[in-house]
């Protein structure tokens, strides 16, 4: 648990909600009222069109964060905590919840309630949570859960709520070529970049259809999926002035 002087208008609560496949729900509450379990398992019902709101998700696949003021001490304290299905996403939880380099602790694990084999029953009825949707929403409870589903015009599910960067790299094999790539890319997106990111990579070697899907015909290529207009590079990574065209960002 750590604690800080903050002021105490920046209380809250947090819950983040995961899928299988990676996608993130998730909600702030400065108010502190409730745990919105059920608000974020509908949310996800609406946005990938399931059957049912996924319960069984929770706890299992949750992260929630209290940021609280100790009576007594009269400090802010906070506690983080994660289930072992989603500890790995520390990084992108500090984000979302501007917690910097706050450690998270591991949740227990619930033994029945989130028995791997028990969860896998349930994805011939939900696939599209097995599936990644490079989707990462907040939840706004002043507004109907409706608001965050939204279609693009092929009628594939698009970001919603988003203040970050969806990116997709192409290449051909995993070789010391690729590995260069990537580390020279990565410095440059956390050096540049404002808000958080998403950057899948994918080797067209292994996923042809994916280049065909996303109309790549040749690699090194970035695309950048969010936010729109989506926009692409080939080749030349290391212009950085290009790199920072297409992305709308400014290096720091």
């Amino acid at each position: 648990m750590n604690s800080d002087s903050r002021s105490s208008s920046q209380l809250f609560k947090g819950i983040a909600l995961f899928t299988p496949g990676g996608d993130l729900i998730y909600s702030i509450d400065p108010n502190k009222q409730g745990r919105w379990h059920s608000h974020l398992c509908a949310a996800l019902q609406e946005i990938l069109d399931l059957p049912e709101p996924p319960h069984f998700l929770v706890p299992c696949y949750t992260a929630t964060i209290d940021h609280w003021l100790d009576p007594r001490t009269q400090q802010v304290q906070t506690f983080a905590e994660a289930y072992p299905a989603v500890i790995r996403h520390q990084a992108i939880l500090n984000t979302l919840f501007s917690r910097e380099e706050l450690v998270w602790q591991v949740a227990p694990w619930l033994e029945g309630t989130c028995d791997c084999m028990v969860l896998a029953t349930y994805r011939a009825t939900f696939p599209q949570l097995w599936e990644d949707h490079d989707l990462i929403v907040r939840l706004d409870l002043s507004h109907p859960v409706s608001q965050y589903r939204q279609i693009d015009a092929n009628a594939k599910l698009v970001p919603v709520n988003i203040s970050g960067y969806v990116l997709r790299l192409f290449v051909a094999g995993h070789n010391i070529a690729t590995e260069r790539i990537l580390e020279n890319l990565h410095h440059l997106l956390e050096r540049s970049l404002v808000f958080p990111y998403t950057l899948k990579v994918i080797d067209v070697l292994t996923h042809p259809e994916q280049a065909e899907i996303n109309q790549v015909s040749a690699t090194p290529t970035l695309v950048k999926i969010w936010p729109h207009p989506v926009r692409r590079i080939v080749g030349e990574l290391d212009n950085v002035d290009k790199l920072l065209n297409i992305l709308g960002a400014k290096e720091k």
